[in-house]
């Protein structure tokens, strides 16, 4: 069935709005500007910072859906389901996960290239399938396993891709882009948990996605903005990139917004985007498939590394056309869409009326479902 120019607007917002989430992060990264009190110029590294704007967008999904459930309230005959009662601290657990992984995927991607950071993530289908055994009980199908082993085949081509890369690259030390391939796969450990959490504890409640998002992106903003007074006296190491060498400077952070004013932009960029992405996909979901929302998320990796190369952040190794097609087939794999695929061939196709047509598609809304986040 052809799409309508709704859902094709849906599919296009979605897209562009997923990658202009990651470069906009990268390219506040590359930003430049003077610190206080004189200090010199340097790279605009503040991933804490980054993050606290990350979950005020989130939290704006909560001001949409409120919105959204104030319109649907005037028309003759409202389709949205009254809000219901819930605890609020049930979002507390997954929005700590949230908080905790998007801190330190920030601090990563200051380390290692735009298309890497957004290709790893993919990591988070292996995490999330056993945990989900482990925790859930869940029995995986034959293809669900097979999608994990190639997903592993794919993060080690890409990490492969990495380490090649920077024999050409000396904007980053090798040890940098190992520990930030790395901080990469543990952000996505933690990813999984959350997404456990979200299914096992908050989603019996049938909280509205944007409701959900709106909530842990209040619970993250709040305690990270918090944490960035401690964070300002605790000494960062080799993880930190400001002149004080602390976790996180954030009065630095505002001193070079206000000397290089285009640093507002690339942060707005990020706050913006996450919002918009996160309406994007839940509508995708519900308006076309759920398959065509883990598409255009595959999609949105190879619009990363396009422009990433473009505006010159990294040379083009084909290693990472070789890793980014084995990440794909996994998720395919662990996602099912291989079913609809092999539905097709005359062999195995089916009567139209017969039962159970539309199970692919309600396994993947099941699937999608589990994180209301899970692609910030």
């Amino acid at each position: 069935m052809a799409w309508t120019k709704y859902q094709f607007f849906l599919a296009g917002l979605m897209l562009i709005t997923g990658s202009i989430n990651t470069l906009s992060a990268k390219w506040a990264d590359k930003l430049s500007a003077p610190g206080c009190n004189g200090t010199e110029q340097h790279n605009f590294e503040h991933p804490f910072v980054q993050a606290v704007g990350m979950f005020l967008g989130e939290f704006s999904c909560l001001a949409a859906f409120y919105l959204l459930l104030c319109h649907d309230r005037r028309r003759p005959e409202p389709t949205m389901a009254p809000p219901q009662s819930f605890n609020p601290l049930l979002f507390l657990p997954p929005a700590l996960c949230d908080m905790t992984g998007t801190s330190l995927m920030y601090v990563a991607l200051n380390m290692t290239s735009a298309s890497s950071f957004q290709m790893l993530r993919g990591a988070v289908i292996i995490f999330t399938g056993l945990l989900s055994v482990a925790f859930l009980r869940r029995k995986l199908a034959l293809s669900q396993w097979l999608g994990i082993l190639v997903t592993i085949l794919g993060l080690v081509v890409v990490g492969l891709a990495d380490l090649l890369n920077n024999d050409n690259d000396k904007k980053h030390k090798l040890s940098e882009v190992i520990t930030g391939d790395l901080l990469i796969i543990v952000a996505q450990v933690i990813v999984a948990i959350q997404m456990v959490l979200e299914e096992k504890f908050v989603y019996k409640h049938d909280v509205h996605p944007l409701r959900a998002v709106g909530t842990e992106g209040f619970f993250g903003f709040v305690i990270l903005s918090l944490l960035l007074v401690p964070m300002y006296y605790i000494p960062g190491g080799s993880f930190s990139g400001n002149p004080r060498e602390v976790l996180e400077d954030a009065i630095d952070a505002f001193c070079q917004i206000g000397h290089v004013p285009l640093i507002v932009v690339a942060l707005l960029g990020n706050i913006g985007s996450i919002a918009f992405f996160n309406f994007a996909g839940i509508s995708v979901t519900k308006e076309i498939s759920a398959t065509t929302r883990m598409v255009l998320d595959s999609l949105r990796t190879v619009v990363v590394w396009a422009v990433s190369l473009a505006v010159g952040w990294e040379i083009f190794h084909g290693l990472q056309i070789l890793g980014f097609i084995i990440l794909l087939v996994g998720a395919a794999l662990y996602n099912g869409l291989h079913r609809p695929l092999l539905a097709r061939l005359p062999w195995r196709r089916a009567p139209a009326d017969a039962p159970g047509t539309d199970a692919d598609r309600e396994g993947l809304l099941a699937a999608d479902g589990a994180s209301v986040n899970g692609d910030s």
